[in-house]
């Protein structure tokens, strides 16, 4: 593989009705930090928490409509922990602590990932897990 294109990180671009309610729930809920750039050509929001970033990006015109309405099936977001369940666990005590909605709890998937999953303040669905390795069952 040729070096010259290393890739170190991605960032999910999220569209949103609303910037400010958008960056208040990952604040207060999700526990990012948020940087606003409401003056932007397109304003947007810049979410962090740790090694994770969402963008969020104010819609002109159009609905927001969750993966999962739109398609059937489907996360909007998926945001991959820690090395053991226990990360998974502290973030969904976390997250319901900050009176997130849960739409299910902490559990292992049939496709071996240990993963919990909240709904944003659009109806996003965001799952939060780490797949499991043989060693860590």
């Amino acid at each position: 593989m040729d070096s010259k294109g290393f890739l170190s990180s991605l960032a999910t671009v999220l569209m949103t009705a609303d910037l400010e309610a958008t960056a208040q729930f990952y604040r207060s809920v999700m526990g990012f930090r948020a940087v606003l750039y409401p003056d932007a050509e397109d304003p947007f929001a810049a979410m962090y928490r740790n090694q994770a970033e969402l963008l969020a990006v104010q819609a002109k015109h159009g609905e927001i409509i969750p993966n999962r309405v739109r398609y059937g099936a489907g996360y909007d977001v998926y945001i991959v922990t820690g090395n053991v369940d226990s990360d998974v666990d502290a973030l969904h005590q976390e997250i319901t602590a900050k009176r997130g909605t849960i739409v299910h709890p902490p559990r292992l998937t049939s496709y071996g990932s240990y993963e919990f999953v909240v709904e944003d303040n659009e109806g996003r669905w965001i799952g939060i897990g780490r797949r499991r390795t043989d060693e860590a069952v």
